[in-house]
């Protein structure tokens, strides 16, 4: 039987559970592949109530998920109970997110499970208890990490016409430019290389590097970052035989025609890469980081605090990162 996918709680008193049930429900006519919920069940129960929604839940193994979700909403515990109302969150949240999200991780490493994807955390609840990385991106490479160095996360935001890549992500624009040299944008190309041949089936991935500056920094007279960092970044890599083109004017890089001429975008931050993609598929987007052990996928938005509990939380950003976390356990070699 196909392994499940390991679908992480989340914050509680996000819309992760909203999104879970409806991706469930919606099951036959959107064509998902197995997955199992780990987190509290009875955080699941009642949010299901406050819906009004009729749903079967089953805890159960993680060996019995495949098996169950034809008929019920497979739910492995984590020994963490959420007790956080609908935008409300409370003490237990934190633990409850991050446990999650160590266990699902756990059951891929060990083999149970096909990939992970996570529901959206609240950074700023994760703080006030102590989480120590900026996001979903660092705390994946550091469970990564094993008993050597942990990797470098490339965070990918992908929908069916479109793939970017931001070479520096939470970070002010004047960090990301003080952050911005050569030798990470090659890292970063190699990994995107590495990961769209293996977990996405391409022989030979055409990559488009933008420019910096406004229009690629017109020869220096703009900024001389392009020139100077970026330029050499795509020798190297065309030198290596990657199929690389920049440094690239980023405003004609994703209009339709651009758009078929590369397999992925590298942005020089993170608003270069992610207005794009979520202009062109807002409800659609899946944010996939690479460069793991491990396929991760999770929806491209946030835990949506105002609409929590209502019913208006549309789940097809998580019913894509669902099948899209399937195609890649499936393009990837065993």
């Amino acid at each position: 039987m196909t392994k499940p996918l390991a679908l992480s709680l989340g914050e509680p008193a996000g819309i992760g559970p909203d999104i879970t049930i409806a991706a469930w429900l919606r099951r036959d006519e959107a064509k998902l592949p197995p997955f199992y919920l780990r987190g509290d069940r009875d955080c699941i129960a009642r949010r299901a109530q406050a819906l009004g929604v009729e749903i079967p839940i089953a805890e159960v193994a993680i060996e019995d998920a495949a098996a169950t979700f034809a008929h019920a909403l497979p739910v492995v515990g984590t020994g963490h109970v959420a007790t956080a109302a609908p935008g409300k969150p409370d003490a237990t949240s934190a633990a409850a997110a991050i446990a999650a999200i160590r266990s699902a991780v756990e059951d891929v490493v060990s083999g149970r499970a096909a990939a992970v994807v996570t529901n959206p955390i609240a950074k700023s609840v994760l703080y006030q208890a102590g989480f120590a990385h900026p996001g979903h991106t660092e705390v994946l490479a550091e469970l990564a990490r094993g008993d050597g160095a942990a990797p470098q996360p490339v965070m990918m935001l992908w929908c069916p016409s479109l793939a970017v890549v931001p070479v520096t992500i939470h970070v002010s624009l004047r960090d990301a430019i003080a952050q911005l040299t050569t030798e990470l944008i090659v890292s970063t190309a190699r990994i995107v290389v590495n990961d769209l041949k293996r977990r996405f089936g391409i022989a030979a991935p055409r990559l488009a590097i933008a420019g910096l500056n406004p229009h690629a920094g017109e020869d220096g007279s703009l900024g001389t970052e392009d020139r100077a960092i970026v330029a050499p970044a795509v020798e190297i890599l065309r030198r290596a035989g990657i199929d690389a083109r920049g440094p690239l004017p980023a405003d004609t890089m994703f209009h339709a025609a651009a758009r078929t001429r590369y397999d992925c975008a590298l942005c020089m931050y993170h608003d270069q890469a992610l207005i794009p993609i979520k202009t062109i598929a807002f409800d659609e987007g899946v944010n996939v980081t690479l460069g793991l052990p491990f396929i991760r996928t999770s929806p491209d938005h946030g835990t949506a605090f105002d609409i929590a509990g209502s019913g208006r939380a549309d789940p097809s950003s998580l019913i894509a990162a669902l099948k899209l976390a399937a195609r890649m356990a499936a393009a990837s070699p065993a």
